[in-house]
Protein backbone atom coordinates (compact mmCIF):
# COMPACT_ATOMS: atom_id res chain seq x y z
CA UNK A 1 0.00 0.00 0.00
CA UNK A 2 2.63 2.52 -1.11
CA UNK A 3 0.19 5.36 -1.67
CA UNK A 4 0.75 9.08 -1.17
CA UNK A 5 -1.96 11.73 -1.02
CA UNK A 6 -0.93 15.22 -2.10
CA UNK A 7 -3.44 17.65 -0.59
CA UNK A 8 -1.79 20.92 -1.62
CA UNK A 9 -0.20 22.68 -4.57
CA UNK A 10 3.19 21.01 -5.06
CA UNK A 11 5.47 21.17 -8.08
CA UNK A 12 5.05 18.01 -10.21
CA UNK A 13 8.68 17.04 -9.50
CA UNK A 14 7.68 15.44 -6.20
CA UNK A 15 4.94 13.33 -7.76
CA UNK A 16 7.09 12.25 -10.70
CA UNK A 17 10.00 11.17 -8.51
CA UNK A 18 7.71 9.43 -6.01
CA UNK A 19 6.16 7.42 -8.83
CA UNK A 20 9.64 6.49 -10.03
CA UNK A 21 10.28 5.13 -6.51
CA UNK A 22 7.26 2.85 -6.80
CA UNK A 23 4.63 4.93 -5.03
CA UNK A 24 1.08 5.39 -6.23
CA UNK A 25 0.39 9.12 -5.98
CA UNK A 26 -2.99 10.83 -5.86
CA UNK A 27 -2.41 14.52 -6.59
CA UNK A 28 -5.48 16.36 -5.31
CA UNK A 29 -4.55 20.01 -4.61
CA UNK A 30 -8.21 21.04 -4.33
CA UNK A 31 -9.19 18.37 -1.81
CA UNK A 32 -10.84 19.63 1.38
CA UNK A 33 -10.00 18.70 4.94
CA UNK A 34 -13.26 16.78 5.22
CA UNK A 35 -12.54 14.80 2.06
CA UNK A 36 -9.03 14.10 3.33
CA UNK A 37 -10.39 12.74 6.60
CA UNK A 38 -12.67 10.39 4.68
CA UNK A 39 -9.90 8.78 2.64
CA UNK A 40 -6.57 9.27 4.45
CA UNK A 41 -6.79 5.75 5.95
CA UNK A 42 -5.81 4.37 2.54
CA UNK A 43 -2.45 6.19 2.42
CA UNK A 44 0.97 5.69 3.94
CA UNK A 45 2.05 9.25 3.15
CA UNK A 46 0.52 12.72 2.95
CA UNK A 47 2.13 15.79 1.38
CA UNK A 48 0.95 19.22 2.50
CA UNK A 49 2.05 22.83 2.22
CA UNK A 50 -0.20 25.21 4.18
CA UNK A 51 -3.77 24.14 3.43
CA UNK A 52 -4.61 22.77 6.88
CA UNK A 53 -3.04 21.52 10.06
CA UNK A 54 -2.07 17.87 10.34
CA UNK A 55 -3.50 17.48 13.83
CA UNK A 56 -4.89 14.79 16.12
CA UNK A 57 -8.05 14.44 14.03
CA UNK A 58 -6.09 13.82 10.83
CA UNK A 59 -3.67 11.45 12.58
CA UNK A 60 -6.57 9.51 14.16
CA UNK A 61 -8.10 8.94 10.73
CA UNK A 62 -4.75 8.11 9.11
CA UNK A 63 -4.41 4.63 10.55
CA UNK A 64 -1.80 3.52 8.00
CA UNK A 65 0.24 6.73 7.87
CA UNK A 66 4.02 6.35 7.85
CA UNK A 67 5.19 9.84 6.87
CA UNK A 68 4.16 13.46 6.42
CA UNK A 69 5.96 15.51 3.77
CA UNK A 70 5.79 19.24 4.46
CA UNK A 71 6.46 21.32 1.35
CA UNK A 72 8.23 24.15 3.14
CA UNK A 73 10.57 24.85 5.99
CA UNK A 74 8.60 24.85 9.25
CA UNK A 75 6.74 21.97 10.86
CA UNK A 76 4.50 24.11 13.05
CA UNK A 77 1.34 23.07 11.16
CA UNK A 78 1.98 19.42 12.09
CA UNK A 79 1.39 17.92 15.53
CA UNK A 80 4.92 16.56 15.85
CA UNK A 81 4.25 15.10 19.30
CA UNK A 82 1.66 12.67 17.91
CA UNK A 83 3.91 11.91 14.95
CA UNK A 84 6.76 11.05 17.30
CA UNK A 85 4.54 8.86 19.48
CA UNK A 86 3.34 6.92 16.43
CA UNK A 87 6.78 6.76 14.83
CA UNK A 88 5.55 8.71 11.80
CA UNK A 89 8.42 10.28 9.88
CA UNK A 90 8.31 14.02 9.20
CA UNK A 91 10.22 15.46 6.28
CA UNK A 92 10.45 19.10 5.24
CA UNK A 93 12.48 21.15 2.80
CA UNK A 94 14.18 24.24 4.27
CA UNK A 95 16.98 23.67 1.77
CA UNK A 96 14.47 24.33 -1.01
CA UNK A 97 13.41 27.84 -0.05
CA UNK A 98 16.28 29.21 2.05
CA UNK A 99 17.66 31.22 -0.89
CA UNK A 100 14.25 32.76 -1.45
CA UNK A 101 13.98 33.75 2.22
CA UNK A 102 17.52 35.15 2.31
CA UNK A 103 16.88 37.30 -0.76
CA UNK A 104 13.48 38.44 0.50
CA UNK A 105 14.92 39.51 3.86
CA UNK A 106 17.67 41.40 2.06
CA UNK A 107 15.13 43.11 -0.17
CA UNK A 108 13.01 44.17 2.79
CA UNK A 109 16.06 45.55 4.57
CA UNK A 110 17.28 47.57 1.59
CA UNK A 111 13.78 48.90 0.97
CA UNK A 112 13.46 50.05 4.57
CA UNK A 113 16.89 51.64 4.78
CA UNK A 114 16.28 53.61 1.60
CA UNK A 115 12.60 54.53 2.11
CA UNK A 116 11.54 52.88 -1.15
CA UNK A 117 7.89 52.48 -0.15
CA UNK A 118 7.37 56.04 1.07
CA UNK A 119 9.36 57.61 -1.76
CA UNK A 120 7.44 55.70 -4.39
CA UNK A 121 4.07 56.69 -2.92
CA UNK A 122 5.09 60.34 -2.60
CA UNK A 123 6.23 60.63 -6.21
CA UNK A 124 3.00 59.02 -7.40
CA UNK A 125 1.20 61.75 -5.45
CA UNK A 126 3.22 64.67 -6.81
CA UNK A 127 5.72 65.00 -3.95
CA UNK A 128 9.45 65.29 -4.67
CA UNK A 129 11.20 65.11 -1.29
CA UNK A 130 14.88 64.21 -1.49
CA UNK A 131 15.79 65.20 2.06
CA UNK A 132 12.85 63.42 3.66
CA UNK A 133 13.79 60.21 1.87
CA UNK A 134 17.51 60.22 2.56
CA UNK A 135 18.54 56.67 3.44
CA UNK A 136 21.19 54.66 5.26
CA UNK A 137 24.00 52.53 3.85
CA UNK A 138 24.46 48.95 4.95
CA UNK A 139 28.24 49.09 4.83
CA UNK A 140 29.73 49.09 8.31
CA UNK A 141 26.48 48.19 10.05
CA UNK A 142 26.16 45.34 12.53
CA UNK A 143 23.48 42.82 11.58
CA UNK A 144 22.09 40.54 14.27
CA UNK A 145 20.60 37.22 13.18
CA UNK A 146 18.52 35.14 15.59
CA UNK A 147 18.63 31.50 14.52
CA UNK A 148 21.42 30.16 12.32
CA UNK A 149 19.81 27.31 10.45
CA UNK A 150 19.23 27.22 6.70
CA UNK A 151 17.37 30.55 6.66
CA UNK A 152 19.75 32.48 8.90
CA UNK A 153 22.76 31.17 7.00
CA UNK A 154 21.19 32.12 3.69
CA UNK A 155 20.55 35.69 4.85
CA UNK A 156 24.14 35.96 6.10
CA UNK A 157 25.46 34.78 2.72
CA UNK A 158 23.32 37.28 0.85
CA UNK A 159 24.81 40.08 2.99
CA UNK A 160 28.39 39.03 2.26
CA UNK A 161 28.97 41.68 -0.39
CA UNK A 162 27.70 44.58 1.71
CA UNK A 163 30.71 44.77 4.05
CA UNK A 164 28.63 44.39 7.20
CA UNK A 165 29.48 42.70 10.48
CA UNK A 166 27.07 39.77 10.74
CA UNK A 167 26.49 38.42 14.24
CA UNK A 168 24.43 35.30 14.85
CA UNK A 169 22.87 33.85 17.98
CA UNK A 170 21.35 30.38 18.14
CA UNK A 171 20.19 28.97 21.46
CA UNK A 172 20.51 25.40 20.22
CA UNK A 173 23.83 25.53 18.34
CA UNK A 174 27.42 26.32 19.21
CA UNK A 175 30.63 26.54 17.24
CA UNK A 176 28.89 27.62 14.05
CA UNK A 177 30.94 30.69 13.12
CA UNK A 178 31.75 30.65 9.41
CA UNK A 179 32.86 32.94 6.59
CA UNK A 180 29.51 34.78 6.68
CA UNK A 181 28.68 35.27 10.37
CA UNK A 182 30.29 35.05 13.78
CA UNK A 183 28.66 33.35 16.72
CA UNK A 184 27.85 35.75 19.54
CA UNK A 185 25.82 35.85 22.74
CA UNK A 186 22.35 37.35 22.91
CA UNK A 187 23.87 40.11 25.02
CA UNK A 188 26.09 41.11 22.10
CA UNK A 189 23.13 41.07 19.70
CA UNK A 190 21.22 43.40 22.03
CA UNK A 191 24.16 45.71 22.60
CA UNK A 192 25.54 46.13 19.09
CA UNK A 193 22.87 45.41 16.45
CA UNK A 194 21.84 48.01 13.89
CA UNK A 195 19.66 45.39 12.18
CA UNK A 196 17.77 42.46 13.71
CA UNK A 197 16.45 39.60 11.60
CA UNK A 198 14.53 36.56 12.89
CA UNK A 199 15.13 33.09 11.46
CA UNK A 200 13.71 30.77 14.11
CA UNK A 201 10.85 28.26 14.08
CA UNK A 202 7.56 28.72 15.87
CA UNK A 203 7.55 26.63 19.03
CA UNK A 204 5.92 26.87 22.46
CA UNK A 205 9.10 28.65 23.57
CA UNK A 206 9.25 31.19 20.74
CA UNK A 207 5.53 32.01 20.51
CA UNK A 208 5.13 35.74 21.36
CA UNK A 209 8.79 35.83 22.35
CA UNK A 210 9.29 39.28 20.84
CA UNK A 211 7.32 41.68 22.99
CA UNK A 212 7.75 45.19 24.42
CA UNK A 213 10.40 44.04 26.88
CA UNK A 214 12.36 42.28 24.14
CA UNK A 215 12.77 45.49 22.14
CA UNK A 216 13.38 47.57 25.28
CA UNK A 217 16.76 45.92 25.87
CA UNK A 218 18.27 46.92 22.50
CA UNK A 219 20.83 49.68 22.96
CA UNK A 220 20.61 51.22 19.49
CA UNK A 221 17.69 51.95 17.15
CA UNK A 222 17.31 49.00 14.79
CA UNK A 223 15.82 47.96 11.50
CA UNK A 224 13.70 44.89 12.22
CA UNK A 225 13.02 42.02 9.78
CA UNK A 226 10.73 39.04 10.33
CA UNK A 227 10.52 36.37 7.63
CA UNK A 228 10.15 33.52 10.16
CA UNK A 229 6.71 33.13 11.76
CA UNK A 230 4.29 35.90 12.67
CA UNK A 231 3.22 34.42 15.99
CA UNK A 232 6.77 34.85 17.31
CA UNK A 233 6.25 38.62 17.39
CA UNK A 234 3.55 40.66 19.12
CA UNK A 235 2.60 43.14 16.40
CA UNK A 236 1.62 45.90 18.83
CA UNK A 237 5.12 45.68 20.34
CA UNK A 238 6.60 46.47 16.91
CA UNK A 239 4.34 49.50 16.57
CA UNK A 240 5.23 50.62 20.10
CA UNK A 241 8.93 50.28 19.35
CA UNK A 242 8.53 52.36 16.18
CA UNK A 243 6.72 55.04 18.15
CA UNK A 244 9.45 55.12 20.79
CA UNK A 245 12.26 55.21 18.22
CA UNK A 246 13.59 51.75 19.08
CA UNK A 247 12.72 50.54 15.58
CA UNK A 248 13.64 52.72 12.59
CA UNK A 249 11.74 50.51 10.17
CA UNK A 250 10.13 47.06 10.12
CA UNK A 251 9.91 44.60 7.25
CA UNK A 252 7.27 41.99 8.03
CA UNK A 253 6.60 39.08 5.69
CA UNK A 254 4.69 37.28 8.44
CA UNK A 255 2.19 38.56 10.98
CA UNK A 256 0.63 37.52 14.26
CA UNK A 257 -2.67 37.05 12.42
CA UNK A 258 -2.61 36.43 8.68
CA UNK A 259 -5.13 36.47 5.84
CA UNK A 260 -8.35 38.42 5.52
CA UNK A 261 -10.88 38.99 6.97
CA UNK A 262 -9.25 37.91 10.27
CA UNK A 263 -6.26 40.21 9.88
CA UNK A 264 -8.40 43.25 9.17
CA UNK A 265 -10.30 42.64 12.40
CA UNK A 266 -7.20 42.88 14.61
CA UNK A 267 -6.93 45.98 16.86
CA UNK A 268 -3.45 46.71 15.50
CA UNK A 269 -4.28 46.43 11.81
CA UNK A 270 -5.23 50.05 11.05
CA UNK A 271 -2.12 51.43 12.77
CA UNK A 272 0.06 48.92 10.95
CA UNK A 273 -1.53 49.72 7.59
CA UNK A 274 -1.01 53.45 8.00
CA UNK A 275 2.57 53.29 9.29
CA UNK A 276 5.03 54.37 6.57
CA UNK A 277 7.95 52.83 8.47
CA UNK A 278 6.58 49.34 7.86
CA UNK A 279 6.79 47.24 4.72
CA UNK A 280 4.39 44.29 4.54
CA UNK A 281 4.43 41.24 2.29
CA UNK A 282 1.92 38.33 2.40
CA UNK A 283 4.09 35.47 3.73
CA UNK A 284 5.83 34.98 0.39
CA UNK A 285 9.45 35.15 1.54
CA UNK A 286 10.06 31.48 0.80
CA UNK A 287 7.53 31.18 -2.02
CA UNK A 288 9.13 31.97 -5.36
CA UNK A 289 8.73 30.33 -8.75
CA UNK A 290 12.16 28.81 -8.18
CA UNK A 291 11.54 27.54 -4.64
CA UNK A 292 8.25 25.99 -5.78
CA UNK A 293 10.30 23.52 -7.81
CA UNK A 294 13.25 23.17 -5.46
CA UNK A 295 11.07 22.33 -2.45
CA UNK A 296 9.51 19.39 -4.30
CA UNK A 297 12.92 18.18 -5.43
CA UNK A 298 14.27 18.28 -1.87
CA UNK A 299 11.21 16.45 -0.53
CA UNK A 300 11.62 13.74 -3.15
CA UNK A 301 15.27 13.24 -2.19
CA UNK A 302 14.33 12.93 1.46
CA UNK A 303 11.56 10.48 0.57
CA UNK A 304 14.23 8.25 -0.96
CA UNK A 305 15.95 8.13 2.41
CA UNK A 306 12.91 6.80 4.28
CA UNK A 307 12.65 3.11 5.03
CA UNK A 308 9.61 1.29 6.36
Amino acid sequence: MKKILIVDDLHPAFKMQAIAMGYEVDDEPKITREQTLAKIKDYMGIAVRTKFRIDSEIFAAATNLKFVARAGAGLDNIDDKIAFERNIALINAPEGNCDAVGEHATGLLLSLMNNFRRADLEIRNGIWDREGNRGYELKGKKVGIIGYGFMGQSFAKKLAGFEVDVMAYDKYKTGFSDAFAREVSMEEIVKHSDVLSLHIPLTAETRQMVDDEYFFHFKKPIFFINTARGEIVITKAVLNAIDSGKILGAGLDVLQTEKFPAMGEQPWYEALKENDKVILTPHVGGWTFDSYRKISEVLAEKLKGLSF
